[in-house]
């Protein structure tokens, strides 16, 4: 299969017819990579991120409208619908593996509840200044997480995605790498992936630091070099800085709402803001070690106090300017998630117009979205390839 709108608009039809230290302590430039990303389905080939069709649809936690988020269900569906990258959240277990969760509690996505072995495991953390009660992959080997099994997230939202509770295990970040590769080599072209890194702060004040096993993993699979298949993507850009010292693949810093600051600013006594970081200086400063920002899309298009949207702000020009790329999040299909001129009826688990939403999205001349449902993100991407550039590009 080829990136091709032919071939995306085949799957399309079929898909139809059945989705640390202190910040500024750390050096900006990126570190020589063990190899350049060129190779045989490794994350090679003679492109970088920059060939990606335009404008590129991010599979959240795979096709997670669809199946229980990060399984390799939900990862195969998101290619088979014709994501072209698919996104993974890497937390690691006791004994330092890095494993894909959405977060490092997981008794809202896996059956950890049902197992009365692990019933004095649950307890209460504070991570990220927040209190958190549940089981956490840092109190688990990875032989003990081998025994859960994946579930849906939000079942009141997603009541069909239960049909799949317990068909797929907590996958490890290798197993998804060494499943790519197959995929890759299947399909006929490179399986792109977006690699989160969740609460590093956090993680490295435990012993378990994310960035140098990833770095290692990256470098053992191929994906460590400039044009390697493969984004690094934290809401802390101190874990960004890190993987720039270690491999040289393409790093996205994401960015929540204006008010907060990442949780390394907040240990590091960093006075800055997001509301700072999407200025032009902080942009500036960003794109001293990295490709891309991932922002929410309210930075984008912000949303008044009846959910609509209002005015959108300058920093798709302002980021572009500064040779960054976009990738925000979260575009969904349910009223719950769109805004609310998109919304229909008063089911808030129904679909609304989302394919207006995403072209709406899109007209703002952002680069990529992430999205639970890609197949919607692909349709309405259609009408922005090839050729055609939106009026705020």
């Amino acid at each position: 299969m080829t990136q091709g709108g032919a071939a995306r608009r085949t799957v399309l039809g079929a898909a139809v017819l059945a989705a640390g230290t202190g910040i500024t302590g750390l050096a900006a430039g990126s570190a020589s990579a063990a190899g350049d990303g060129h190779g045989d389905g490794h994350g090679g080939g003679d492109g970088g991120f920059r060939d990606l069709p335009y404008p590129t649809v991010i599979g959240h936690r795979g096709a997670s409208g669809y199946r229980p988020e990060h399984t390799l269900g939900s990862y195969r569906l998101a290619l088979d619908l014709g994501a072209d990258v698919i996104e993974q959240d890497l937390v690691p277990t006791r004994d330092g593996q890095l494993v894909c969760r959405h977060e490092n509690e997981i008794g809202g996505t896996t059956d950890v509840a049902d197992h009365p072995e692990f019933a004095t495991r649950r307890t209460t953390k504070t991570v990220d200044g927040v209190s958190v009660t549940g089981w956490f992959t840092e109190d688990f080997t990875l032989a003990e997480l081998r025994t859960l099994r994946a579930k849906e997230r939000i079942p009141a939202v997603r009541q069909r995605n239960t049909l799949y509770d317990g068909q797929w295990a907590v996958p490890t970040f290798e197993e998804v790498l060494r499943w790519a590769d197959r995929e890759g080599r299947r399909r006929g072209r490179r399986v792109w992936l977006h690699v989160e890194t969740k609460h590093p702060t956090y993680f490295r004040g435990l012993g378990l630091g994310l960035e140098d096993p990833l770095a290692k993993l990256l470098r053992r699979y191929g994906r460590d070099g400039r044009n390697a298949a493969v984004f690094l993507q934290s809401f802390e850009p101190s874990s960004i800085q890190r993987l720039s010292r270690l491999v040289s693949a393409p790093r996205v810093v994401l960015l929540s709402a204006a008010g907060t600051r990442p949780w390394d600013f907040e240990v590091a006594k960093d006075p800055r803001t997001v509301a700072d970081l999407v200025k032009p200086e902080g942009l500036k400063w960003i794109a001293g070690f990295a490709q891309g920002i991932g922002p929410t899309m309210d930075l984008i298009l912000p949303r008044d106090a009846a959910g609509g949207l209002g005015a959108p702000t300058t920093l798709v020009k302002d980021a572009h300017a500064r040779g960054l790329l976009l990738h925000p999040y979260t575009a969904r299909n349910e009223n719950s998630f769109l805004p609310a001129e998109y919304r229909k009826g008063t089911d808030p688990t129904a679909y609304g117009n989302a394919l207006a939403a995403f072209r709406t999205y899109f007209e703002q001349g952002i680069d990529g979205i992430f999205t639970d449902n890609p197949d919607t993100g692909l349709l309405a991407a259609e009408a922005f390839r090839p050729g055609r550039r939106p009026v705020n590009r």
